[in-house]
């Protein structure tokens, strides 16, 4: 082989080996920039289902939670709690005190006075269990806040402590309801409610 042979094979090598090298470069960036685009993918936090918007009979729309609330999981709610219960008569016997039965366990977090709770009710006079008033026939949960005086003494006292997701009947005498006697449509005597608190805020 000539000495212009050895060298043309050896520059034939060189570029070669020069455009490998650059192809192997290449794969690197490339392998580099995938890298980077796939764990900033990861960092990207997944999006959660937003509770229902509905709007509030007695208080307006409730504030939007804070972020951080709003990243808290959220519990699963009864089934029971997507279907009105049927409320019966409390009997001939007066309600002498407030009474809280929990029907259904709630597994959320206990009510604080002050918080603005979401809930489906239905109120029937204790003696003979005559329907009043239901959040069921509007089709849409109210919305107030608890324990700051904006209720009947009987709600403001008996929902605060209750877990959300839960259902509770009340039983309510007439001085922590709205009296003895009739006045502006509403009912008079014990009272009895059955709540279902669905979130609170």
């Amino acid at each position: 082989m000539s000495a212009q042979d050895k060298t043309a094979s050896s520059r034939r090598s060189q570029a070669l080996a020069g455009a490998l090298a650059g192809v192997a470069v290449i794969a690197v960036l490339v392998a580099v920039f995938i890298g980077i685009q796939v764990s900033d993918g990861d960092d990207q936090p997944v999006a959660s289902a937003a509770a229902p918007a509905s709007s509030a009979e007695p208080t307006g729309e409730a504030p939007a939670a804070a972020p951080s609330e709003a990243a808290a999981p959220q519990a699963q709610p009864d089934p029971a709690l997507l279907e009105a219960p049927t409320v019966k008569a409390g009997g001939k016997a007066r309600v002498t005190e407030l009474v809280v039965k929990e029907l259904i366990a709630g597994k959320g977090p206990k009510l604080k006075a002050g918080q603005t709770i979401m809930a489906n009710y239905v109120g029937v006079t204790y003696k003979d269990g005559k329907e009043f008033d239901s959040s069921w026939k509007t089709g849409q949960p109210a919305q107030f806040p608890v324990g700051v005086g904006n209720l009947i003494e009987g709600w403001d006292k008996g929902l605060v402590g209750v877990a959300v997701g839960s259902r509770v009947q009340l039983d309510i005498p007439a001085a922590m309801a709205y009296g003895e006697t009739a006045q502006d449509g509403r009912p008079s005597g014990d009272l009895r409610f059955v709540v279902d608190v669905l979130a609170a805020q």
